[in-house]
């Protein structure tokens, strides 16, 4: 009787364990702040490509090669709409 039970707890057990959950790494994650950051930098740069520099208030960022690079953002700062600092010279 104890071969009947373990025979039939042990496949019970690896059929449970190879189910993967609902919540596995492989669904999609919301974006980050920071993603959705760099999103709203990109269309702003979109939008305004006569730009070479902007700030959002807490950073200010200089355009080189089509890519930002930004300041650390300053303490305790709200960060705003992207504003052009600095449109290109016609």
């Amino acid at each position: 009787m104890t071969r009947t039970i373990a025979g039939l707890i042990l496949p019970f057990l690896l059929a449970i364990s190879s189910i993967s959950p609902a919540f596995s790494a492989d669904t999609p994650q919301p974006p980050t702040e920071e993603q959705a950051r760099m999103e709203s930098m990109k269309e702003f740069m979109q939008t305004n490509p006569d730009c070479k520099e902007f700030t959002d208030q807490c950073s200010i960022c200089t355009v080189a090669d089509g890519k930002a690079e930004c300041s650390t953002p300053q303490i305790a700062c709200v960060k705003q709409a992207y504003q052009c600092t600095a449109p290109a010279s016609k």
